[in-house]
């Protein structure tokens, strides 16, 4: 399956650079082209950008579709549309995406559409400036003195995830794998997304130490500017990652140290438009999203109340210095005056 699969990514790659060439005297019409409109924000803003993109700067007949993870990729799999999942998280969707794609059905256009972006542990800005040596997850587990529990200031707090969260699992063997309670520390429930931002939040504009789980690219993390912290211990592999760490006290006897799992996001396209999308697959390629720009759009959402269509306006208009590079110059002329 991996001989196929690296087949793939290699044909894709040289249908990419045929595509270059072929419109280096210009730009042809490349067709019909759906995109996924996902359910979170950065998904939607990216699906945004691509299909103004796509329909004024290559003249491609670019429509948006509403998706979702499972949904999405069944239907690509399945019926072969839409033709491109801008933003696809695979991890839910690992072993039969690998399986399509060895058999020919779907592709991948970029690996890491978005730089920086994962699960993982985190501290907040001043105190990653106000301990620059404190860089790492095993250093900051020696000092829980700097994070001091509200109810009990001799422990330190690590904030973890709401319970009935799929996270609150990992945490929790995670907590235990570091040996956190012997070190000192409490493993804290935010009680829901909102106490989770809530803390996040006070300790950054209050100048406090915060230390916990959050993810990127999203707005709490571009707003307040956390900084991930990576582990000294290595990832334990898959059979202690997926045999235990993922699941219930009970089922995960002895959790192994390690860092946090590969998030894998494909930018992901079907056999039909790898095909006949030229133009469109060369864009695709080469576009990749700084992680800071990113969540930097998604506080602008937030704030703003804004819409992926809304958001990939403000993106156009304001940030050229970054999708020029995706796009040559008379491309991006034409995105420019149809704003």
């Amino acid at each position: 399956m991996l001989r196929a699969v690296l087949t793939s990514a290699i044909t894709l790659g040289g249908a990419m650079a045929l595509a270059g060439t072929a419109t280096a005297g210009g730009h042809n019409k490349c067709g019909k082209i759906s995109l996924a409109d996902m359910t979170w924000a950065s998904a939607s803003l990216m699906a945004n950008v691509d299909a103004f993109i796509l329909k004024e700067g290559y003249g491609c007949e670019a429509e948006i579709v509403p998706g979702d993870t499972i949904p999405t990729f069944t239907s690509m799999n399945e019926k072969g549309n839409p033709d491109v999942a801008s933003e696809l998280w695979i991890n839910a969707v690992r072993e039969p995406l690998f399986k399509a794609m060895s058999e020919g059905r779907l592709h991948s256009a970029v690996k890491g559409p978005i730089t920086g972006l994962g699960e993982g542990w985190w501290v907040t800005e001043k105190f990653a400036k106000d301990h620059p040596g404190l860089n790492t997850v095993e250093k900051v587990l020696a000092r829980p003195d700097l994070f001091p529990y509200a109810e009990d200031k001799s422990k330190g707090a690590f904030m973890g995830c709401p319970a009935g969260w799929g996270c609150q699992l990992t945490n929790a063997n995670l907590f235990r794998a570091f040996g956190m309670e012997e070190k000192g520390w409490v493993l804290v429930d935010p009680g829901s997304s909102a106490g989770l931002d809530g803390s996040i939040a006070k300790a950054s504009e209050r100048g406090e130490a915060w230390f916990g789980y959050y993810w990127s690219p999203t707005a709490i993390i571009g707003k307040y500017n956390l900084q991930m912290l990576p582990f000294e211990a290595p990832f334990a592999g898959s059979d202690n990652w997926d045999g235990c760490m993922v699941k219930a006290e009970q089922d995960c006897d002895d959790p192994k140290p390690s860092s946090w799992t590969e998030s894998e996001v494909h930018t992901v396209v079907t056999d039909e438009f790898k095909e006949k999308g030229g133009i469109a697959l060369d864009y695709l390629s080469k576009r990749v999203w700084p992680g800071t720009v990113m969540n930097g759009m998604l506080v602008y959402m937030t704030e703003n109340q804004a819409t992926g269509e809304d958001a990939a306006i403000e993106f156009l208009a304001t940030k050229e210095d970054v999708w020029t590079k995706w796009v040559p110059a008379d491309v991006a002329k034409k995105v420019k005056s149809a704003l």
